[in-house]
């Protein structure tokens, strides 16, 4: 009993040492995208990252319903199209047009779970790296989204593999963070009628559910905001149960 409340009161420490950690990096990175013209560089592929994870939620989806993805685009700029191929009727396309926008809160709550501990973090991240070494081989379209992909799998995967248990845990936690801020940072999105990427101006993801659905765009984006905050807030509570 001695040994199991011990190992509890560790895990639980190095949880929140993580949390702390990853909020003052969080904190630091928004100051100096503030402060300095520089830190624009620094949050830019953080940015670039909440868009894969959002697009890969549309792929992905729609391979789990049984279509075909066929293709990821990441620009610059930080907009994005996944492209997939399939004849699904009005709810599955709801679905996929749904799984892009709940991917950062999803990807959010699961890197918060494996970051409860140091071997299930590393575990995660490891997975992510192979995910993202896939999607970079096998459904990165353009040169710049193949690259940044590819980077970012490199990147993850040495940390899952030669990263300290504290590095782990804070990388798992840190990245999570960020995809929760994106829900919110980026969620005006929600309540947009049209998106605008590098491609032009088309439907965005709540317009296309309202197309399939009905009810209005702004409906299925309050909606998909509360389901955000559901998602982040029960992913924080099981990383951290002193919130409970």
């Amino acid at each position: 009993m001695a040994r199991r409340r011990a190992f509890a009161t560790t895990k639980a420490h190095g949880g929140l040492t993580a949390l702390i950690a990853a909020s003052a990096a969080t904190l630091a990175l928004y100051l100096s995208f503030h402060l300095f013209p520089e830190g624009r560089l620094l949050l830019w592929p953080l940015v670039l990252l909440s868009t894969l994870v959002h697009e890969l939620g549309h792929g992905l989806t729609a391979l789990l319903l049984g279509g075909q993805f066929t293709g990821l685009y990441i620009w610059p700029d930080a907009s994005g199209v996944a492209l997939y191929s399939a004849r699904f009727g009005t709810v599955r396309r709801a679905a996929v047009a749904a799984g892009g926008l709940l991917g950062p809160p999803l990807f959010a709550y699961v890197l918060f779970v494996a970051g409860r501990h140091p071997l299930s973090a590393r575990r995660a991240l490891g997975v992510v790296a192979i995910v993202f070494m896939l999607v970079s081989l096998l459904w990165a379209r353009n040169l710049f989204g193949m690259l940044f992909i590819g980077a970012l799998a490199l990147a993850l995967g040495i940390v899952s593999l030669r990263g300290s248990s504290r590095l782990v845990q804070f990388g798992s936690v840190f990245v999570g963070v960020q995809m929760a801020l994106s829900v919110f940072s980026r969620g005006d999105y929600l309540f947009m009628r049209e998106a605008v990427t590098a491609q032009g101006i088309g439907p965005s993801d709540t317009s296309q559910i309202a197309q399939a659905l009905y009810l209005p765009f702004w409906f299925w984006g309050a909606l998909i905001a509360v389901l955000s905050t559901w998602l982040l807030w029960h992913g924080l509570r099981a990383f951290a149960p002193w919130m409970k």
